[in-house]
């Protein structure tokens, strides 16, 4: 009868020191998403502390997930003040392409982007590449703040679109699109993922009333 085989032992702290190893590897790789949708806002409703607090929530929601490496930017419009004109989305996200946290791309470009993109609930995932619910799920959270033209530029002046340059939790409105390209009418500006139809209000209470919770695009410009 031949001698039984012994097989070598993997201990407890081996298998432990693998797996730090492969997360190392993992880190240094970096995340391959260039594009999110936050997974949180900022609790205040549309107050997002302006597009430096918006930017800094992109930022700081990135570098959890393993993707702080690039400047992030919210993909957020302004209206002009004072003399002063106002900021387009389109310009403020670099110029692509863009991919999910799963490697899905969304868009090649801007032009793609603002055409016929990849972008659904299925695609347009949080930094933690998890869906956000849609129309059809409860509570419904698919409109997304942007202030934005179809086109992914800023509202002329007048009508407040912004909630005040993203620093209002109160009176004004706010373009939210859908990013779950789904609508109460069958048209394509009740399904446009940037521009569908204005908020009822600005606070967290108004963005919920119509089917929403303070969340926004993020894109890597670089």
């Amino acid at each position: 009868m031949s001698p039984r085989k012994v097989l070598p032992v993997v201990s407890i702290a081996a298998l432990a020191s693998a797996t730090w190893l492969m997360h190392d590897a993992w880190s240094a790789a970096g995340s391959p998403m260039t594009f999110f949708v936050t997974s949180t806002g900022s609790g205040k409703g549309a107050d997002l502390g302006g597009l430096a607090g918006a930017d800094s929530h992109c930022q700081a929601l990135a570098k959890a997930a393993g993707a702080g490496s690039h400047t992030w930017h919210a993909y957020l419009s302004t209206t002009g003040t004072d003399g002063k004109p106002g900021v387009n989305a389109r310009d403020r996200i670099g110029k692509g392409p863009w991919q999910n946290a799963k490697g899905v791309v969304i868009a090649k470009d801007l032009d793609e982007l603002h055409g016929k993109n990849n972008l659904t609930k299925e695609t347009a995932l949080t930094e933690k590449g998890e869906m956000v619910n849609g129309r059809t799920d409860s509570p419904n959270m698919h409109d997304m703040l942007t202030g934005s033209t179809p086109e992914g530029r800023a509202l002329p002046p007048g009508k407040d679109s912004t909630c005040g340059n993203w620093t209002s939790s109160g009176d004004g409105s706010a373009m939210l699109g859908h990013h779950d390209r789904m609508g109460l009418r069958d048209d394509d500006a009740s399904k446009s993922w940037n521009s569908s139809h204005p908020s009822k209000a600005c606070s967290q209470e108004a963005l919920r009333g119509t089917g929403g919770a303070g969340l926004y695009y993020c894109f890597a410009a670089n």
